[in-house]
């Protein structure tokens, strides 16, 4: 895996949970500028998931397995979007919260993603 898409990722999820968790503790629903911040989180993910199907492909090996490595690599991909859509659902300060939440989880997993490869 790449060491610094994963460090990209994980900072932009984070900085993406500090402005929605704002926005909630201001009382806030989601924003259009919000989707667009969860919109670059989401293609970070995304080339990461490209990344390591590829590195997969060409006969690299996760030190925990393939199998795991590769549901953690989806997981990643779908955690801000799952909670983007459950943010539009609820169009209060609850929605900036669930977005806040879903970015954290992104970022944990990340943690997680550079265990399961044997950084």
């Amino acid at each position: 895996m790449l060491d610094a898409l994963t460090v990209a990722v994980s900072v932009a999820a984070l900085a993406l949970a500090a402005w929605c968790g704002f926005a909630a503790y201001r009382d806030q629903p989601t924003k259009d500028w919000h989707f667009i911040g969860m919109a670059v989180v989401t293609v970070l993910a995304l080339a990461q998931l490209v990344i390591g199907v590829v590195l997969l492909a060409r006969g690299e090996k996760a030190d925990e397995g393939t199998a795991i490595f590769v549901a953690y690599l989806l997981g990643a991909f779908c955690a801000v979007p799952a909670a983007g859509f459950m943010s539009l659902a609820e169009r209060t300060r609850w929605g900036s919260a669930t977005v806040a939440a879903g970015a954290v989880v992104l970022a944990v997993l990340e943690v997680r993603l550079f265990d399961i490869w044997g950084a």
